[in-house]
């Protein structure tokens, strides 16, 4: 389906937010229109930075903004993993703490609340409708060897981190693996992100090879296809992962956060709320279309 005209907007509202060079954003407004059918979010951002690096020599510069939510959580990091193994089911609590860490996200948002996000944390719960779907994942993960979960942004990785703790002591056998992106991207977690937040103590870190705020396949490493492959279950975090997996043929599990209005719209539910679903491969639809 084609990025519709509110989404277009949103997508030219954050690249104002970085510059006003007119130049730079003719060159965005052009790639928004000659999007395709099948183009996401996610791959007309990496289009833009493309275009910001010919243009200003770099990447867009979120790097002090990722250290600052890294920081921000890491220090919460003790009293939070006090709270998960107080609960009294530790691995569904670390499932939705991780969840509420996907409110770090300044692809869908132009700011982030602080107080907004802390008090998350205490309304932490899953709906009714996500139920079913997280104990599908648990009976898969007992049955399963290798498991991965596509990270989405910084911060949020240090909840992935006590989630995947959690998930490796209720099932030992698991191989646990992190997707995360390939470069410089949003606030999106890298491979030294995972080494910063001590993630890569905990699980092996697979780059998906580009810095794409997703995860398109034909863009991924060759590491990165074969742990997509591979994996006996997936979880994938995040709108933008979303966005490039959804439909694609896979059985995957989502977690994440509604933040913009294609995704209220679309799941019929508040701003923010977390929803965490299993969309079931389609054998109609091939697993890695061209």
């Amino acid at each position: 389906m084609r990025i519709p005209e509110s989404c277009a907007r949103c997508l030219l509202e954050r690249q104002e937010h970085l510059t006003d060079d007119p130049d730079y954003l003719r060159e965005v407004r052009q790639i928004i229109d000659g999007r395709g059918d099948d183009d996401t979010a996610p791959y007309l951002v990496y289009l833009f930075h493309k275009a910001f690096a010919r243009r200003f020599g770099g990447v867009a510069p979120y790097g002090e903004i990722k250290k600052k939510y890294n920081d921000l959580v890491l220090s919460m990091e003790d009293s939070l993993r006090e709270k998960i193994e107080a609960a009294g089911d530790p691995l569904t609590a670390a499932l939705l703490f991780a969840r509420v860490g996907n409110y770090i996200d300044f692809g869908a948002m132009s700011s982030v609340d602080e107080d907004v996000f802390l008090a998350m944390f205490d309304d932490a719960s899953p709906r009714e409708e996500d139920r079913a779907a997280m104990a599908s994942f648990f009976r898969q993960c007992a049955g399963a060897e290798r498991f991965l979960l596509i990270a989405d942004n910084c911060g949020e990785i240090v909840l992935d981190k006590l989630f995947l703790q959690q998930l490796k002591r209720r099932f030992p056998r698991l191989q646990v693996t992190v997707m995360v992106r390939g470069g410089e991207v949003l606030n999106d977690v890298t491979a030294e992100d995972a080494e910063y937040t001590g993630l890569s103590r905990v699980a092996g870190i697979v780059s998906n090879g580009a810095p794409v705020a997703g995860t398109i396949y034909d863009m991924l490493s060759p590491e990165a296809k074969a742990a997509l492959d591979d994996a006996d279950v997936i979880l994938a975090k995040g709108q933008g992962n979303y966005e490039t997996l959804g439909a694609r043929g896979r059985h995957v599990f989502y977690s994440m956060l509604c933040k913009c209005d294609l995704f209220v719209e679309r799941f019929r539910v508040p701003r923010f709320t977390g929803i965490f679903l299993e969309e079931y491969g389609d054998p109609d639809l091939p697993l890695n279309p061209a």
